[in-house]
């Protein structure tokens, strides 16, 4: 799909459930960054229910990375706490399939693929905070050329859980240095979604050998007298979970997430129906 038609569906679908009608009809499956300004974005994992408990404790020793904020019931696959009519199995505009290790395809609907053994865990996802960094002036160089963020592998070890192990990925944005600090208090805000940078500067230091060699998503300019900023990303689970060879998993396509109708700065991901948010205690 091309640029023009993915910012005519930004103007166009406002509303963060219109746009996952039009995921669910097939017609929209390009990446998410910049959609529905406002509303939380999700990361996924959906895997066999004998392996989500390790896969949650994995999560809960490595929560910048991997910030649970939905999962759903075994077998089920709607998730009432993320939004309204959310179907997991065709509301993600690209999911990829992953069998013992080795990844298989990628499918616009996995329908086919549900079964009454898998369960749905939602992981926080950069692209909300970027909304309020550009609300603030920090302009956001991916979403301006209309390409997806670019991600890296790096050599930042994580806490291991069951089956479950790995490095750190990355995304990243550059900025110009009297931006930094301003972006990390606004991302900080966010630690439903990565939270605050984990690093800055010198690629090498952290595993990355070439900026303009994205592992994911599309290269971007660092520009002279910019600093290349890294954010932990939700992608890191896809690299874990392939490691750990299961019989079967199914992530999101990088840069295509779950659009939620959970408000990007709600304090807790637990969706409310419209008439009960404005109801008072």
């Amino acid at each position: 799909m091309s640029n023009t038609q993915s910012n005519e569906i930004e103007v166009s679908l406002p509303s963060s459930e219109e746009i996952r009608t039009r995921i669910r009809a097939s017609q929209y499956d390009a990446h998410t960054s910049g959609l529905a300004p406002g509303k939380l974005q999700c990361n996924l994992a959906i895997l066999p229910e004998q392996y989500a408990l390790d896969f949650l404790r994995f999560c809960q020793r490595n929560p910048k990375p991997c910030p649970v904020v939905g999962v759903g019931d075994t077998g089920n696959p709607m998730l009432p706490t993320l939004g309204r009519d959310i179907d997991i199995r065709t509301d993600v505009p690209r999911y990829r399939v992953f069998r013992n290790g080795r990844f298989v395809e990628e499918v616009t609907d996995i329908s086919s693929l549900w079964t009454d053994k898998l369960v749905t865990i939602a992981l926080g996802c950069s692209f909300t905070f970027e909304n309020a960094l550009i609300r603030a002036n920090i302009p956001v160089r991916h979403i301006e050329m209309g390409r997806n963020v670019p991600m890296f592998r790096t050599n930042i070890a994580l806490s291991s859980a069951g089956p479950f192990f790995g490095n750190m990925v990355v995304t990243m944005r550059p900025l110009r240095e009297e931006q930094i600090e301003k972006a990390k208090v606004i991302s900080a805000k966010y630690p439903q979604a990565h939270g605050a940078p984990i690093g800055m500067g010198d690629p090498s230091s952290i595993g990355i050998s070439d900026l303009s060699q994205p592992d994911y998503g599309d290269p971007v300019e660092v520009k002279p007298g910019e600093v290349p900023v890294y954010w932990a990303c939700g992608v890191t689970p896809q690299n874990v979970l392939r490691a750990a060879k299961l019989p079967l998993c199914i992530t999101h396509a990088p840069g295509h997430m779950l659009i939620t109708d959970v408000p990007e700065d709600a304090e807790t991901t637990i969706y409310q129906e419209p008439t009960q948010q404005g109801e008072k205690i």
